[in-house]
């Protein structure tokens, strides 16, 4: 039983791709942390989490959306709300790198394109 199982497992994660490793993923102006519980994104001025693991198809790509937040300098204010706006990731994973690409679903505005090395340290620039 238990070799049938490990077997389809097998079979289903050659099939569908799996879903993103888990781990810290850095690049210029990104950090990307996932858990097998989902995933959280912080740029430069703005940060994003999905709840969820981030499903690859057989060759490495991922679609999903989860909510922009933008951020500015400073803390923040009493009575100040985290209003997003949903985007869309979509991306391509090759071993322990990976492009992504964030857009605005509801204006089509592409927040940025980046490279990301599973392990590395993000470079990030805080808003001032």
């Amino acid at each position: 039983m238990r070799a049938t199982l490990s077997l389809l497992l097998l079979i289903l994660f050659a099939a569908g791709g799996g879903t993103l490793p888990a781990g810290t993923w850095g690049g210029d102006h990104i950090r990307l942390e996932v858990t097998d519980k989902g995933a959280r994104v912080e740029f430069d001025c703005a940060h994003a989490s999905l709840s969820g693991p981030i499903p690859l198809d057989g060759e490495g790509r991922f679609s999903v959306t989860a909510n922009l937040v933008r951020e500015h300098a400073g803390p923040i204010r009493e009575g100040e709300h985290e209003n997003g706006q949903p985007a869309r990731w979509e991306g391509k994973v090759s071993g322990n790198s990976l492009s992504l690409t964030m857009t605005l679903t509801g204006s089509g505005e592409t927040v940025g394109t980046f490279e990301l090395v599973r392990g590395r340290e993000a470079r990030l620039t805080k808003c001032l």
